[in-house]
């Protein structure tokens, strides 16, 4: 086989069979096409199934070389993981598992909100882990409804399906019985629509949006470990946790310029004061920026 056939059964495992989002199947064919570059030619599934630590050891300490961050190198560490799992597959091997090694170290620093990047891995890779191919899909459209539309995960759950079809925007109830209009990203949007098209339990407009696996209430705890989980595949600190999202949402939107009363309406805030302390959380990232770019900082 060649490099291409290998790329192409790799490609359509990932978008037929596991149902991965376009931009999973781009970023893990990518990964995999410059392994199987550097590789020798001739190779079979069983030899690829037998790729060890070292080989990927080196191969990330290049890619790392070319400066690939660590929540980059983790998630492609991943992806070749998974793919050693398909080539076992593949080879017929009764290991199909995924190889077993740790990934980069992130060092440990001051709280701090997620970035736009590791918002979007931390949701891809949640939905890499799921085993369940319409599992993933809520899981990222969770996720992205968090980052993406700054909702407490406790709102998110509580989404009723009556709000399909999802418009630009869509009233939610917050504390208090509170209700606010949020505005929803097409990429949020898409990714609820996904779920929905794979959701395999009925979704009366009365009950609830999101379904566990067996077609109740999908619970918060189910969200936190996925998440836990992802986060330590990725080497992002332990404050990346869901509601972490929803920081990041806010402090995003406070560096880009969104005034704080707007700002106080689109989370759902009682008082401007809840929302002020994201100013504190703007000055410190601007401080950080400070420090690591003037030449006498």
């Amino acid at each position: 086989m060649t490099t291409a056939d290998f790329l192409e059964a790799w490609h359509n495992h990932l978008a037929l069979g596991r149902r991965r989002s376009p931009h999973t199947v781009r970023a893990y064919a990518a990964t995999v096409a410059r392994l199987l570059h550097a590789l020798p030619e001739g190779q079979s599934w069983s030899t690829l199934a037998r790729i060890d630590a070292t080989t990927l050891r080196n191969h990330l300490a290049e890619r790392r070389a070319d400066g690939l961050g660590n929540v980059s190198a983790a998630r492609e560490l991943s992806a070749l993981t998974s793919f050693i799992a398909f080539a076992r597959e593949q080879a017929g091997e009764a290991d199909t598992s995924r190889p077993r090694l740790r990934g980069p170290r992130v060092k440990k620093g001051l709280p701090r909100p997620v970035t736009p990047d590791e918002a979007v891995n931390l949701a891809e890779m949640v939905a890499d882990d799921a085993i369940v191919p319409w599992i993933a899909a809520r899981d990222r459209a969770v996720l992205l409804l968090l980052y993406g539309a700054g909702m407490r995960i406790a709102e998110a759950l509580a989404l009723p399906a009556s709000v399909l079809p999802l418009g630009e925007t869509v009233v939610i109830t917050g504390k208090g019985g509170r209700q606010r209009g949020v505005p929803l990203l097409p990429i949020v949007r898409k990714g609820v629509t996904d779920y929905v098209a794979q959701c395999p339990w009925p979704l009366a407009k009365d009950e609830p949006l999101f379904r566990g696996a067996k077609g109740g209430p999908l619970a918060q705890g189910m969200v936190q470990r996925a998440v836990a989980r992802a986060r330590t595949a990725l080497g992002l600190p332990a404050t990346a946790t869901p509601h972490a999202l929803r920081h990041s949402f806010a402090t995003h939107l406070l560096s880009a310029g969104a005034d704080l009363r707007s700002l106080q309406e689109l989370l759902g805030h009682a008082s401007l004061s809840s929302t002020q302390i994201y100013t504190r959380v703007d000055a410190a990232t601007l401080l950080d920026v400070y420090r690591n770019a003037h030449p006498r900082a």
